[in-house]
């Protein structure tokens, strides 16, 4: 006969595995195999875990009315999706007192091994960089991308400090989203902000950022290190107003130009007729 128990160092009672970027991908249950009779024992230790891969298998000899102690060990692989597995322990008795048992002893052991969820996001601008009148409106685009493990939800919007500048100079800032949910995957997001620039921008061109941010909801409740967030900043160039005087002496000296190249041209050919007579 054999029995077998095994427990984890996690108040859940699964074994949890972390397979966040940079994550040790592994996990244990610490198994106790116990002999109730009076012959030694050589117990044989089987490990499954659904395809994961696993240490800890192997045989061990325990006296009689004796227990003794094996350490499993379960890898997920890299960025693995969240979900549960099944880890299966099975102790089997193949020898007792050096002779093939006349009985088929075994014990079993089923725990469920916890993929723990991780954050990760990336984000993109559509345009880095933008020239725009005054009292102009423009739809600014950006990309969000879900690269964590499993679906998320994300705040958007853009930086406190980022907005209070623009709107101290002018400008106006409407979000029409202020929070998107994002599957796993390769397909973003897309988060619009509209902005106007502002009504008197004066002579003057002036360059002004717009940050956009987008922040894990997961991450701020559920992860020690804290909120996962990522910024995006965009230029915004905004041209000055000039008065009409300015804007008509360029076109009055090219006026002046070409007509001075035509007169010179003229006396050219008067010159070429007098020499012919």
């Amino acid at each position: 006969a054999v029995d077998l128990s095994c427990s984890t160092v996690y108040a859940s009672g699964s074994l949890e595995i972390d397979v966040y970027p940079g994550a040790a991908l592994s996990g244990y249950a610490n198994c106790r195999v116990a002999n109730p009779t009076t012959y030694i024992e050589r117990i044989e230790i089987q490990v499954n875990a659904d395809g994961l891969a696993v240490a800890g298998a192997g045989t061990v000899t325990v006296g009689g009315n004796s227990e003794t102690d094996v350490q499993v060990t379960v890898r997920a692989n890299p960025r693995m999706q969240m979900g549960s597995q099944q880890l299966k322990v099975t102790a089997t008795v193949i020898e007792a007192n050096g002779a093939t048992p006349p009985n088929n002893a075994e014990s079993q052991y089923t725990m469920i091994i916890a993929i723990m969820q991780f954050s990760r996001l990336q984000v993109e601008a559509t345009e880095s960089f933008l020239q725009l009148g005054p009292r102009t409106d423009h739809n600014f685009e950006f990309k969000v991308f879900n690269q964590g493990n499993w679906a998320d939800k994300f705040k958007v919007g853009v930086t406190d400090n980022s907005r209070d500048k623009l709107e101290e100079n002018g400008f106006t800032i409407s979000i029409p989203m202020v929070s998107v949910e994002i599957e796993v995957g390769n397909v973003p997001q897309k988060v619009r902000i509209m902005v106007r620039t502002p009504k008197n921008q004066g002579w003057t061109d002036e360059y002004h950022t717009l940050e956009f941010t987008a922040e894990s909801e997961f991450s701020c409740r559920h992860e020690k290190s804290g909120c996962n967030s990522q910024t995006q900043m965009v230029t915004i160039y905004v041209r000055g107003i000039y008065l009409p005087g300015f804007e008509i002496i360029p076109t009055l000296s090219m006026l002046a130009f070409a007509a001075s190249v035509a007169f010179r041209r003229i006396n050219d050919e008067d010159d070429d007729e007098d020499g012919d007579g």
